[in-house]
């Protein structure tokens, strides 16, 4: 089965995003060049219709497929899927693929959590507060994980990456 990995920054008190609308340029600039590379390695960014419309645009050189509950509705420069994400991942290996970014936001990472097909976690740890806004996972979840490495990406920016243990 294709590798599939979550990428997400959190501030410390544990949020994505202050709302569903919140632009994702509150994170570092050693956050974002992370992502870009390690998004464009995989090849395929795989997210919600709210994470990609906040973003404003389709991630270049990258597959970009957005969940959406209307599959009539048009993205630009996206493909757009309603299907389980097995049946998604299957397809994307036909085609060619090895990876995968599950890229947000809460309800997209909860989706493929659940479904057993999380591989790696890359969590970027950035020093805010939002007090509140929208947690990694759109409802509770349980799973064990084993940190892999952790790298300080400045001096006040920490990238953890976690495996998840089955």
């Amino acid at each position: 089965m294709i590798h599939t990995f979550l990428i997400a920054a959190i501030t410390a008190d544990g949020f994505i995003a202050k709302n569903s609308a919140h632009m994702p340029s509150w994170t570092s600039k050693e956050d974002k060049k992370f992502f870009v590379e390690r998004t464009k390695q995989a090849g395929v960014v795989i997210m919600g219709s709210k994470t990609f419309e906040a973003m404003g645009r389709p991630l270049k050189d990258r597959l970009n497929i957005v969940y959406s509950r209307d599959t009539s509705k048009k993205f630009e420069g996206a493909e757009v899927t309603s299907k389980e994400p097995r049946a998604l991942l299957e397809e994307l290996e036909k085609r060619g693929y090895q990876e995968a970014a599950i890229c947000g936001g809460s309800h997209i990472y909860t989706m493929f959590l659940k479904a057993e097909l999380i591989d790696t976690l890359y969590i970027t740890i950035e020093p805010l507060l939002f007090g509140s806004g929208v947690t990694m996972f759109s409802e509770p979840v349980e799973a064990n994980l084993k940190l892999i490495s952790s790298k300080q990406l400045t001096d006040q920016v920490v990238l953890l990456e976690y495996k998840l243990i089955t």
